[in-house]
């Protein structure tokens, strides 16, 4: 490895046996390249040696700000990932984990072994499942529907403008407080079924594409077992609470996987 190149990290298992020789015969990862193992201290990293013109600290910084890069660049990590992830349990290492040589990725398994291997034992036979919560009526759509045929706000004085002003802000709130109650009750229900949780900031309509708002943005770390009784009982919340429901998964374990620093 020259100083032109760096070591990108995928994800990291003790049990590097159980990968499938031909894994990496047409499995390629973010930079285009071969993908090859880093081990020390019995734990093993999926790795790829990648150029530090595009993937060093400097480069990273701008091109995560392009979309089409960040988006194509996420795709590639998660499709080396969850190819690994059907043969092996792994911690997936969060994007852009990104390392100056391989002897540092050796440094850094024995420093966080003992993390690391937690982080296998709690994930193991496990899965990541998220949902997402939306408030089912937007407010605001409502405040901004059209009145009457010409969809113009009605005659009247001034006084009735800001009345009727007042009764929909008025509204808005309501609803919006009734959806967090119901998202509370949604997360605490399924929270029951989960070995773990993780709460993430609601996104915004110009990532997720809908005009109702996002007001729960949950991970949930499921046994295999369970995954049918959770697939079930979002089922039945979506049927009994007043939200839009989006179910994903199953996931390797982002939310609940701690990762080294992003570069060394």
């Amino acid at each position: 490895m020259n100083s032109q190149s760096g070591t990108w990290l995928y994800c990291v298992t003790d049990k590097p046996a159980a990968i499938r020789p031909d894994s990496f015969d047409h499995l390629t990862g973010v930079g285009g390249g071969e993908l090859h193992l880093v081990s020390a201290g019995g734990l093993t990293a999926v790795a790829e040696t990648v150029s530090l013109a595009e993937f060093g600290e400097t480069a990273l910084r701008r091109n995560l700000e392009d979309l089409d890069w960040l988006d194509s660049t996420a795709r590639a990590h998660h499709r080396v990932i969850d190819a690994l992830a059907s043969q092996v349990q792994l911690v997936p290492l969060r994007l852009a984990t990104v390392y100056r040589e391989d002897r540092n990725v050796q440094a850094m398994l024995a420093e966080h072994g003992p993390r690391l291997r937690a982080a296998l034992r709690r994930t193991a036979s496990r899965a990541e499942w998220g949902v997402k919560a939306y408030a089912d009526q937007p407010a605001a759509a409502r405040a901004e529907a059209p009145r009457g045929n010409s969809g113009q706000a009605a005659p009247g004085s001034g006084t009735a403008y800001l009345r009727r002003r007042r009764d929909e802000l008025a509204a808005s709130q309501q609803d919006r407080h009734a959806a967090l109650v119901s998202a509370q009750e949604l997360h605490a229900e399924l929270a029951r079924l989960a070995a773990d949780t993780r709460l993430h900031p609601p996104q915004s309509p110009e990532l997720t594409g809908s005009k109702s708002a996002m007001i729960l943005n949950a991970a949930y770390l499921i046994d295999d077992q369970q995954a049918a009784g959770f697939r079930q009982a979002v089922d039945d919340l979506r049927n009994r609470l007043p939200l839009q429901l989006e179910l994903t998964g199953p996931w390797p374990p982002y939310s609940f996987a701690d990762a080294g620093p992003d570069l060394r």
